[in-house]
């Protein structure tokens, strides 16, 4: 029987990204194949570490001791506060510099051209700079310029980006959303203007889009800030046990599309 090819779409939103890895390691563990990621934003940053092929567990230890301090290379605001040299120097070294196409599972990084509105989906080129495109929260990070593009957070044009994973192959597509509207949230400076904005809207377009995913994947992170980069291991666990409670789901979808496709 025909196994079908399944991509995982993991969405922004800054910290509570790490909830991906918590999925990750679930649909590992239950033997779900992973054909194909796409991602935006810090699904972008995570996926493309997991394609390398390193060990899920190192993954999440190493997730557990990141701090914001580390990629918070500050300079004078004109385009945006934040440089980038550091978390772009970051995903080099943790994807052994490769290119995307050389990654053990495919995988399609999102960002958004700040010009002309458009979505660029990196499915070759450098890791690092991909990257580094797709997590350039608009405000927060100076956009990178790639072939004469100014981009941004891929989040901006597709929050979780399911259209990316189907046009990668996947014959199924589970979602991961990790975004959402902070409650009551302390706003305390142009960081915090800017990304609970940013959620506001992201929440707003992803509402009204089209649903064509098969299986959507939402931790509940409302409590935990998308900029804070603490609670990350409460935040993994919490991905991985949210994954754990959609396996019937999943494999439901994945048993009906082998009964479809065996006629």
């Amino acid at each position: 029987m025909v196994n079908p090819k399944v991509g995982i779409a993991l969405g922004s939103g800054g910290a509570r990204g790490f909830a991906h890895l918590g999925v990750l390691k679930a649909l590992e563990a239950h033997s779900i194949p992973v054909d194909y990621i796409a991602g935006s934003s810090m699904g972008a940053l995570v996926g493309a570490i997991y394609c390398t092929g390193q060990d899920i567990e190192r993954l999440v230890k190493v997730a557990a001791a990141f701090k914001r301090k580390y990629f918070l290379d500050f300079t004078v605001p004109k385009m945006g506060f934040i440089s980038g040299k550091r978390v772009k120097e970051f995903v080099r070294v943790f994807t052994h510099n490769k290119r995307i196409e050389e990654l053990k599972v495919p995988i399609a990084i999102v960002a958004t051209d700040l010009k002309t509105g458009e979505k660029v989906v990196f499915r070759e080129g450098p890791i690092a700079e991909a990257v580094r495109a797709s997590i350039s929260i608009p405000g927060i990070f100076i956009p990178e310029k790639v072939g004469g593009r100014l981009l941004v957070d891929g989040g901006v044009i597709e929050r979780v980006p399911v259209t990316v994973a189907k046009e990668l192959g996947a014959d199924i597509v589970i979602g991961v959303d990790v975004s959402g509207v902070k409650r009551d949230a302390e706003i305390s400076n142009i960081y915090d203007v800017i990304m609970q904005s940013i959620d506001i809207l992201q929440w707003e377009m992803e509402a009204s889009r089209e649903k064509n995913h098969d299986i959507m994947i939402q931790p509940d992170l409302e409590k935990f800030s998308s900029i804070a980069f603490t609670n990350t291991e409460e935040i993994i666990k919490i991905g991985e046990e949210e994954a754990e409670k959609r396996l019937p789901d999943i494999m439901r979808v994945i048993e009906e599309w082998k009964v479809q496709n065996s006629k």
